[in-house]
């Protein structure tokens, strides 16, 4: 057992140090985008969603976003207009930001370099987002439009393999046989409500993503318990589960100090279409049979130190498909954000 161990010890201690290398690296990787000074409001977000600490290798296997809190009018120009169209009465008030993201998924034995009908079917995402968000009273109304490819082009290869080779674990063999190339999108809307105080507050989601990636209905709830608390809750790596600090400070205390909370949580999510489990739209490709009912458990800790952030989620996923050779089962990973103020 002792020497069973020692990889995964030795494994999760490279992970900890490329996540203090990454939060070392936020303000330097946001120096590039100065001007004369960072624009009001402005922020580096860094999100990284992984199973190996909790020791598995399987079906959403890896997911990271990185997300900049500045004026950039790609994509969320015409998130903004899909939010002032939910609500036309105001406008001023809107936040944008920019996201990059890539997420991989695999079946469980990614030794395995021949096809595997009944498992899930080796799958990545790689896409830019543009976000478009308002914040009153209790309300937060998100809009996220992502635009990427799914297929070999997203990269997925030879991003596992350099991770796995950093980490010194396990190589995949199988990337051959995800679905062909392809162009993607979708377009979430996400509304989180607040009630309660700063120690102690729940905080109701509820939304829907359509698209040739996703198209489903979400919501959910979360208990939070701590000191100074505000926002609404942990960022996220999902569509819309990212709170912009020109929001964030938007009727918020002056940044300084030490706030905490810690916090437990649901999600359910119906789901029309799933790419990565119903297969390629346009082209011919490996799928397996969905379930239209996924449910995700949460618990966590978030800490903010003056103007930097940091938030650890522990995710349990309900089993998202079944094949003639059985169901895929439960799934854990966890979830990881860090984000640095201007």
């Amino acid at each position: 057992m002792a020497t069973a161990t020692r990889p995964a010890r030795a494994a999760a201690l490279r992970f900890a140090a490329a996540l203090l290398l990454a939060v070392a690296a936020l303000p330097a990787a946001a120096a590039p985008f100065k001007l004369k000074k960072p624009p009001e409001g402005s922020e580096v977000q860094v999100f990284i969603e992984n199973d190996m600490l909790a020791r598995t290798d399987r079906y959403y296997t890896n997911g990271i976003k990185i997300g900049l809190g500045l004026p950039f009018e790609i994509l969320q120009t015409p998130a903004a207009e899909v939010l002032r169209g939910l609500d036309p009465d105001g406008g001023e008030d809107i936040h944008v930001g920019l996201f990059l993201g890539q997420n991989m998924y695999t079946p469980r034995d990614i030794t395995i370099a021949a096809a595997q009908p009944n498992d899930r079917p080796w799958a990545a995402w790689l896409y830019l987002g543009g976000v478009a968000q308002r914040a009153r009273g209790n309300r937060l109304d998100t809009v996220e439009l992502d635009l990427g490819v799914v297929g070999r082009a997203a990269l997925g290869e030879p991003v596992q393999k350099a991770w796995h080779r950093l980490i010194d674990v396990k190589q995949p063999r199988g990337w051959d046989n995800q679905g062909p190339t392809e162009a993607a999108a979708m377009l979430s809307y996400l509304q989180k409500r607040r009630y309660g105080n700063d120690s102690i507050d729940i905080v109701a989601h509820g939304g829907a993503t359509v698209g040739t990636v996703l198209t489903q209905a979400r919501a959910g709830l979360l208990l939070r318990l701590g000191e100074r608390l505000s926002g609404f809750g942990p960022d996220t790596i999902e569509p819309g589960g990212a709170m912009l600090h020109g929001t964030r400070a938007q009727g918020a205390p002056e940044p300084g100090g030490v706030a905490w909370y810690v916090f437990a949580g649901f999600d359910h999510r119906l789901v029309a279409h799933n790419i990565f489990l119903d297969g390629p739209v346009f082209h011919d490709g490996p799928k397996v049979k969905r379930h239209n009912h996924v449910r995700d458990l949460m618990l966590g800790a978030s800490v903010r130190v003056n103007r930097a952030r940091f938030s650890w989620t522990r995710v349990e996923r309900s089993e998202e498909f079944h094949t003639a050779a059985g169901g895929g089962g439960t799934q854990r990973f966890d979830s990881l954000n860090l984000g640095f103020e201007f």
